[in-house]
């Protein structure tokens, strides 16, 4: 069975890519890579490596667990995607080094560090090829990486990942996590863990231009159900202009796939999910084909921007924060928090509504019909870093790269502050240092003053007019906070944050499923193809879920029914 999994992942990667993932990065499709490892290493192709994995079996078979001090790890690789911000031009290597030093002194010898970052949109195209075409040792396989929830439920069941249970429960950053229940609600039923999350997973919250508001005539407190919402939309879309763009209609491949346009999917999810203890096929669901006419309507009426069936993250937000706003947007729903910075940044930078400065953006609560069905905006399942398993019957080196990776990255101090902000003098520091961004721009011109010993970041070393924020670890959202009283108190952060904890509800579990990861992709590619149909006007929404289930309804009833005989 894992011989057939890795197959199928092989073939069908092109069909997803990873989502924002909360990254506070404005350089999501950032192409950038670190060491590679050596270029004379040989590879084996899918078929070989799937072979090896299916006879080998689980290292949860082995006879001995040999321990970490019997391996001595030297070199670690790891992929991540636009979420660890510090990228090759921005400052990746002062990260690199001071990691290494950190980290080789906390463990006693030394350890080399080798990031593959791959582009942010083609992220899981790239770590299928990887694990699917490589094998641990080659250089380019990693040790360890980044996966989505989604991500981390295809690859759980199929013998690639270490199983870090005790590396886990015996971690010393368990003496001061805050929120235990996000890695144990991620232990199987016998209590593996696969995969560890150092955050909770965050998620999107809808932003309405404030100028765009003003013209309108409407204040935010004005938008309480979905016609009102619509209304504004309809009055934003004149002479060009458009109400509302995202990445996709609905983001089917990623979890929690409603999360770009909340108030048209309502209280509708269209994948398999819970409903009060039972797992169903929400995509078949009479909220789906409700969600589908919605956006149909939206998009014949010219409220949602044309764009949006094929724009990535990067381009939709990019469109919406544009110098160009005679072709804008006036909302757009994307991530909480770091965010509601980043994006008055943007349209800073663009001069877009300057005179309002970081009053640009309000925040809209979530409308009646949201609050009515789920809730709140859905705070998504967790990303996860996991440790790939060598198969060899033996731990010593998947406990090594724990330690080294996953143990130091929440130590509280030197090593998470790394993962938190980056590199000392470079993305931030105590000593009294002066400067200033927009020199020369009397209207934007801001001057910054620290005094010795003041924690503080620094400008970005890709853009010296505007100011770091952080790099892969948000402070607000991690499991166990820093101990060494590093925090950047941004008023814009702190009150995205606040809003979101305030207005959100936890996303429904994702399934782990043999029989969904074989069909997984290929449902992904109809549901879209039949949204898209039917946003676009070639089919009604009846017609598009009637057409569904005549393909896939045995496949999904066949699912439903294995995920409920194992409850």
């Amino acid at each position: 069975m894992k011989k057939k999994l890795l197959a199928i992942l092989l073939s069908s990667a092109m069909v997803v890519s990873l989502a924002a993932c909360g990254s506070s990065s404005d350089s999501g499709s950032s192409d950038t890579s670190a060491s590679s490892g050596s270029s004379d290493s040989t590879t084996t192709t899918s078929t070989e490596t799937a072979d090896t994995i299916a006879e080998s079996g689980s290292s949860d078979a082995a006879a001995e667990t040999a321990s970490a001090g019997s391996y001595e790890l030297t070199d670690l690789y790891i992929t991540v995607d636009g979420t660890l911000t510090a990228n090759v031009d921005s400052g990746q290597d002062a990260f690199i080094e001071q990691w290494e030093a950190a980290v080789s002194e906390k463990l006693g010898h030394p350890i080399k560090l080798h990031i593959n970052q791959p582009e942010h949109s083609g992220y899981k195209d790239n770590v299928s090829q990887l694990l699917t075409t490589g094998q641990p040792g080659d250089g380019q396989y990693p040790d360890a990486l980044i996966m989505s929830a989604t991500m981390f439920k295809q690859y759980q069941n199929t013998g690639i990942l270490w199983n870090m249970a005790d590396a886990y429960d015996n971690a010393e950053f368990q003496s001061r996590i805050t929120l235990p229940s996000i890695n144990e609600n991620m232990k199987t039923a016998s209590g593996e863990l696969y995969g560890f999350a150092p955050t909770y997973g965050n998620g999107c919250v809808t932003y309405i231009k404030q100028s765009w508001l003003d013209a309108a005539g409407k204040t935010v407190d004005d938008i309480k159900t979905f016609d009102d919402y619509y209304a504004l939309l309809q009055a934003f879309t004149q002479g060009g202009q458009t109400g509302v763009i995202a990445a996709g209609f609905g983001k089917l491949d990623e979890a929690p796939y409603i999360n770009y346009m909340p108030e048209f999917w309502q209280g509708a999810y269209p994948a398999i999910y819970q409903n009060n203890g039972t797992w169903v096929d929400g995509f078949q669901e009479q909220a789906t084909i409700d969600a589908l006419t919605r956006l149909a309507k939206g998009y014949a009426d010219g409220v949602i921007d044309k764009d949006t069936e094929e724009a990535s993250t990067k381009t939709a937000r990019e469109k919406w924060f544009s110098n160009d706003q005679t072709t804008s947007e006036g909302v757009f729903t994307y991530w909480a928090g770091t965010w509601l910075r980043t994006l008055t940044d943007n349209l800073d930078k663009n001069e877009v509504d300057t005179e309002l400065g970081d009053d640009r953006l309000v925040q809209l609560p979530p409308i009646k019909e949201i609050k009515d069905t789920w809730g709140g905006y859905l705070n998504r399942e967790a990303p996860v870093w996991v440790i790939t398993d060598d198969l060899d019957g033996d731990n010593a080196r998947e406990q090594a790269i724990f330690d080294a990776l996953l143990e130091t990255m929440l130590d509280g101090d030197t090593v998470q502050t790394l993962w938190t902000y980056g590199a000392e003098d470079v993305h931030w520091s105590t000593k009294a240092e002066t400067f200033t961004t927009n020199p020369d721009d009397p209207e934007k011109k801001k001057d910054y003053e620290y005094a010795d010993g003041e924690f503080h970041l620094k400008q970005a070393p890709n853009d010296p007019n505007s100011v770091w924020k952080k790099n892969h670890l948000d402070p607000v959202l991690v499991i166990a906070p820093l101990t060494n009283g590093f925090v950047d108190d941004d008023p814009l952060i702190e009150e995205g944050n606040k809003f979101f904890t305030e207005n959100c509800v936890d996303a429904p579990q994702s399934p782990s499923n043999e029989m969904l990861t074989e069909v997984e992709a290929d449902l992904v590619v109809d549901k879209t193809t039949l949204m898209n149909e039917v946003v676009a006007g070639k089919k009604t929404a009846e017609d598009a879920i009637a057409e569904y289930q005549e393909k896939w309804g045995d496949t999904v009833s066949a699912i439903l029914e294995e995920l409920n005989s194992a409850e």
